[in-house]
């Protein structure tokens, strides 16, 4: 599995654990709070029935201990008169004054909290909830978050298992084709030999023809060991990008339309070597694949498909690949990349998914397509 796939695991995977760890702290920090709380509670209702059950004792003592109790809670309390104006207040989340408007202000947001209780002689007492009771609040919501991250990371699972399964599938497939190409190719390679040696003097059409036999040949084998390189780790060797871009160019130019509906493939490539670290086999894929994009734009209507290799300054190259064609609509520049997305009637749509893998997952490079006034440009960014 790739560092692409590995990290939201990780993330995922981190983020149920540092929730699983905050939950056993703060349920333990609530069971030690409501432990106090029983024992506060005990000893307030031991000191009431001991006042209560003294001769000559008014109880006065007890209500102190009573209202030091509320403020040990912390309880936030205030109480008012009957023309609503604060005579008493404790443990707000603010420091003020009896007088100052904030305390005023504050007695509707205890009473959204709680209904205010009514006490004749006293007031009206308008009170809300102990810190305890305003963490518990966040628990539901901590609960279901909880459970969010488990069943987002159960179903990316599933779908990283089913996608990784998938892959296993087409790389086995797709190393069978390649040990199937071997024998007729091994076989087509004799009898372009056998041909090479029965040419007759003065016969210039056999040779032309073994020679365009022999360049397919190597190129159906370079695609067969194409196929075996899928699904295993990309090598990573000096690369000349340079000599890589000449022969797509060349093998391109020498089978595109040139009568009808001309299409004229040009390469400007710098004067000395440009090597990058990557896999040559891998790279050359995809910039067939990105030619051949822009010829098929081209098809019934003939143009140019240009490409430009440049140094890069911090090291590295940069690879434009740009055709006249009818270009991609604004619309779907987004879409294109996506595998198996096509506006061909007859295309697979993988060629541009493909060549995007080979080059960020492979190379640790950048495809992007380029905003132009006409045709499609892509440009491929690769490190040194």
């Amino acid at each position: 599995m790739g560092a692409r796939r590995v990290a939201p695991v990780l993330f995922l995977a981190s983020g149920v654990v540092a929730l699983l760890v905050w939950w056993l702290v703060y349920t333990q920090r609530v069971v030690t709070d409501l432990r106090r709380e029983a024992a506060r509670s005990s000893q307030m209702y031991a000191r009431v029935y001991q006042a209560l059950s003294q001769e000559g004792d008014d109880g006065t003592s007890a209500l102190l201990d009573l209202s030091r109790y509320i403020r040990q809670a912390g309880v936030p309390v205030i109480v008012t008169n009957s023309s609503g104006t604060p005579t008493a207040f404790a443990n707000l989340p603010f420091d003020a004054t009896i007088d100052s408007p904030k305390v005023r202000e504050y007695v509707r947001v205890l009473d959204r909290a709680n209904v205010p209780i009514s006490q004749p002689g006293v007031g009206n007492v308008h009170y809300g909830d102990t810190p305890l009771v305003e963490g518990l609040r966040v628990v539901p919501i901590i609960t279901v978050v909880t459970l969010g991250l488990f069943l987002l990371a159960g179903v990316y699972a599933l779908v990283a298992r089913g996608r990784a399964e998938r892959e296993r599938v087409f790389a086995g497939m797709a190393r069978e084709a390649a040990h199937q190409l071997g024998t007729p190719l091994t076989a087509l390679a004799g009898w372009v030999e056998l041909l090479s040696e029965r040419e007759q003097p003065g016969d210039t059409t056999t040779p032309a023809a073994v020679g365009h036999m022999r360049v397919d040949l190597e190129r159906l084998e370079r695609v067969a060991h194409r196929f075996e390189r899928i699904g295993r780790p990309a090598q990573r060797d000096p690369v000349d990008v340079r000599e890589i871009v000449f022969r797509v160019a060349t093998y391109f130019r020498a089978r595109v339309p040139t009568l009808t509906h001309t299409v004229t493939i040009s390469a400007i490539l710098p004067d000395d070597p440009l090597t990058v670290e990557g896999d040559a086999v891998l790279l050359e894929w995809a910039l067939e694949s990105l030619v051949r994009n822009g010829i098929d734009a081209l098809a019934g209507r003939g143009g140019r498909v240009d490409l430009r290799v440049d140094p890069l300054p911090e090291g590295g190259a940069r690879v434009i690949i740009a055709d006249d064609g009818p270009g991609v609509p604004r619309e779907l520049r987004h879409e294109i990349f996506k595998a198996g997305f096509t506006t061909k009637p007859r295309g697979w749509g993988i060629g541009l998914a493909l060549a995007r893998r080979i080059i960020t997952d492979n190379h640790g490079g950048r495809l992007t397509l380029l905003p132009t006034d006409r045709g499609a440009a892509f440009e491929i960014m690769l490190e040194r």
